[in-house]
């Protein structure tokens, strides 16, 4: 018998969720000149265009997920700060509720659907999950790494060594 060594999901939501507040907490802090720092993507010039854009895709996912209308993209253009924190909190809340009455045809099912950049797209429930977290992490990188250029250093390790969600 084949033994498979896996993190949960849930494990991966609580450290997202973990280093989101982190984040919440520091921007709380900063001038909000911070937030406009340029990223130098494309579409995603500053750092609030990226919040917008890590929360946004989360929140469209979890949608998808639990067969929920999407959210357009441009609903959350003039949000504040505190209202895009919201749409993260609410999509990684969808998430979990989405994985709590899930089955394993459940996660296995394949969803198509377009996307802003890619065009349409099909992939399993389970690797939808698994792209929303992970996107998350991979932009919030970007978001430290471009702050400490800049001058503004956090004060908090990010790596998933040093989250409380897994011992």
């Amino acid at each position: 018998m084949e033994t498979r060594a896996e993190i949960p999901f849930d494990t991966l939501i609580e450290y997202v969720d973990e280093e989101t507040d982190h984040w919440q907490q520091w921007f709380a802090q900063q001038t909000p000149k911070v937030l406009e720092i340029n990223m130098g993507v494309d579409d995603l010039a500053t750092v609030r265009d990226l919040l917008m854009h890590i929360f946004l895709v989360e929140l469209r996912y979890a949608e998808r997920l639990l067969g929920e209308p999407v959210t357009p993209y441009d609903r959350f253009q003039t949000a504040s700060l505190e209202a895009l924190f919201e749409v993260g909190k609410d999509a990684r809340m969808k998430l979990t509720a989405f994985l709590a009455g899930a089955t394993e045809k459940d996660l296995n099912d394949t969803v198509t659907f377009e996307t802003k950049s890619a065009g349409t797209r099909s992939a399993s429930r389970r690797k939808i999950v698994a792209h929303a977290l992970l996107h998350s992490v991979r932009h919030w990188a970007q978001i430290a790494t471009a702050l400490r250029q800049h001058g503004f250093p956090q004060d908090w390790g990010h790596d998933f060594l040093f989250t409380e969600a897994m011992k």
